[in-house]
């Protein structure tokens, strides 16, 4: 017979659903692993990006992509101005998607670009029409009591 101090559990520690940590991960805490690779390439930064361009400089096609990405990162977003006309209902929504094939046809905005503000425009007709919908409903239940 042994002496053990912690009797074996049996099952789950926790309940599905439930979280051993509900508050979960303190903020600004960082994983182990990062912070070992900040240790070790502390001071290091300027040896190592040296290293990168004379690497780069002597046609390591690797090491240039590395610099490159650092001197010009791709490009992500952009801030785009054309004129798009007021919207204030449904209807309203084809207008502005005239403004924006309009907008690509002179090349004030790239096809992209005209795609994702009409993912916007499609957001807000879809909210603006379930708002209407949610007041027509109200209405109606409105006309119900008052009988």
């Amino acid at each position: 017979m042994t002496d053990d101090p912690k009797p074996k559990r049996k099952g789950r520690l926790f309940r599905p659903g439930q979280s051993g940590n509900p508050n979960g991960r303190k903020k600004g805490s960082r994983n182990k692993i990062t912070q070992a690779i900040e240790a070790l390439l502390d001071g290091e930064g300027e040896a190592l990006t040296r290293k990168a361009i004379e690497l780069g400089l002597k046609g390591d096609i690797t090491a240039l992509r590395l610099c490159l990405d650092r001197l010009a990162p791709p490009r992500r977003d952009r801030h785009v101005s054309f004129e798009l006309p007021k919207i204030e209902n449904a209807k309203d929504a084809a207008g502005a998607i005239t403004a924006m094939l309009e907008a690509v046809a002179a090349g004030d905005l790239t096809p992209s670009e005209a795609s994702e503000v009409t993912k916007l425009l499609d957001t807000y007709v879809k909210v603006f029409e379930a708002v209407e919908i949610a007041e027509r409903v109200e209405r109606l239940e409105k006309m119900v009591e008052t009988r």
